[in-house]
């Protein structure tokens, strides 16, 4: 138990180095809603973003301020209301509604202050008046017309962290009420930022309140740890009716992606320490949106083999396989394939092709904490697909603890007498294996 202890704890700290070197220099753009800001663990989150810029992340912060927006027109008895999520408002508003936003940024930059890092709240935003739709007059709800992205990035390169408050100015200095959520995808697109973050209060994406289609993993906890585009596209046309602002935020990171972002990222902001999981560890702590290079199947290489070894281990050491080396990997390796995320390998399997039209499918490893995503099951049906494509007849496994699992995927139960002689003169009567089969001729 020790053992394995020090095991897992090993990997996490090799995933943290992996993901520090990987993402030094990344730009990251950071929407805090203002519950989150509201909220108790609001000073914890703005120390974790301090560490993220002290480690060498450029970071960009675009509070939301709805709430404290809303409360002070409240108090001023002008009256406001909402139209498609947009808040519609007379000119007399603007004035309180700049105090308001500028009060929740001086909130953020005075956190970030604590900490020792410099922040500044810039006019970095042009807008235009989102004028009338449909006969409704908007008033002061504004659309970004352009972003100044060469002084937001000579910010970023002199160390400062920008700040954006949800106003812009058109070019005669008249300022607009503009969205908190569209403003940061936009600067996240126009940064061509690595990652956006949406950090909102009980930002949960699972089974508990949305559809999750058949074709999408979901954890143990039945979070969706991840969606590719076409993956959030289903996810979305099923999910019509279901809680407004969280699809506006999953809608707004597909947006994102599509258009230049790598990695987009819903959070829930009632956890602690959600920034710093998400971006050094693989599975993180929400739900990502990505379009391409997150992970995959691929054949296994040489210089895989000491991340292998590791995954085997555990297996290993319960006898759920058979002991590996170097060596053994080594010879075998046209036989082998892995499931990569970001650069680690969280899952393995082999398929050792017979002579007489049979193989074997053996090795196969999948990382605890990667369980419940399909790999296992992804990795069998491509091994199967390659003994089809070589013509073989059946493809076999020997088991001991796993026999329900394999039964699952389509396996019988066979003889050992079955099996090849080159393969049947290596199995022992002590450890006991246990034959299952499924025929795969044409």
């Amino acid at each position: 138990m020790k053992e394995n202890f020090r095991n897992i704890k090993s990997n996490q700290i090799r995933d943290v180095l992996r993901y520090a070197n990987k993402f030094k220099d990344a730009t990251v753009v950071i929407y805090l809603d203002d519950e989150v800001i509201d909220s108790p663990l609001f000073l914890s989150h703005m120390q974790d973003i301090a560490l993220i810029h002290q480690v060498g992340l450029k970071v960009v912060i675009v509070p939301g301020a709805r709430k404290r927006i809303d409360q002070i027109l409240s108090v001023s008895n002008i009256s406001c209301h909402y139209q498609n999520g947009i808040r519609i408002t007379d000119q007399e508003a603007m004035p309180l509604i700049k105090m308001a936003a500028f009060d929740i940024s001086n909130i953020v930059m005075t956190s970030l202050a604590a900490h020792q890092i410099t922040a500044t709240i810039g006019n970095w935003v042009r807008a235009r008046s989102k004028g009338v739709l449909d006969g409704i007059d908007y008033g002061t709800a504004g659309e970004i017309d352009k972003l100044q992205t060469e002084a937001i990035i000579n910010t970023l390169d002199n160390g400062f962290v920008p700040i954006f408050p949800c106003i812009g100015w058109n070019s005669q200095g008249k300022p607009y009420n503009i969205s908190s959520v569209s403003l940061a995808k936009q600067i996240a697109i126009n940064l061509k930022a690595d990652k956006l973050f949406f950090l909102t209060k009980n930002g949960i994406i699972n089974k508990s309140h949305f559809t999750i289609p058949k074709e999408i993993s979901f954890s143990e906890c039945d979070d969706i740890p991840a969606m590719n585009i076409e993956e959030l596209e289903l996810f979305l046309k099923v999910n019509k009716d279901a809680d407004k602002k969280m699809l506006s935020l999953l809608t707004a990171a597909g947006e994102a992606c599509k258009n230049g972002v790598t990695r987009s990222h819903i959070l829930n902001g009632s956890y602690d320490g959600v920034l710093p999981c998400e971006i050094f560890s693989d599975l993180g702590s929400g739900t990502m949106i990505y379009s391409q290079n997150y992970g995959g199947l691929r054949y296994m290489k040489s210089e895989d083999i000491p991340a292998v070894l590791s995954l085997m281990r555990p297996f290993i050491e319960r006898k759920i396989l058979l002991p590996r080396n170097t060596e053994s990997l080594s010879q075998n390796l046209q036989d082998y394939i892995v499931y990569e995320i970001d650069g680690g390998i969280r899952a393995c399997a082999a398929l050792h092709i017979y002579p007489d039209s049979q193989a074997e499918i053996a090795g196969v490893a999948v990382d605890e904490s990667f369980s419940n995503l399909g790999i296992g099951p992804k990795m069998i049906q491509f091994l199967l697909d390659r003994a089809k494509s070589k013509l073989l007849n059946s493809v076999f496994v020997l088991t001991t603890q796993t026999s329900d699992w394999f039964e699952k995927l389509g396996f019988v139960p066979d003889t050992i007498d079955s099996l090849p002689q080159e393969r049947k003169s290596k199995w022992s009567p002590e450890r006991g294996s246990k034959v299952f089969r499924l025929s795969i001729k044409s």
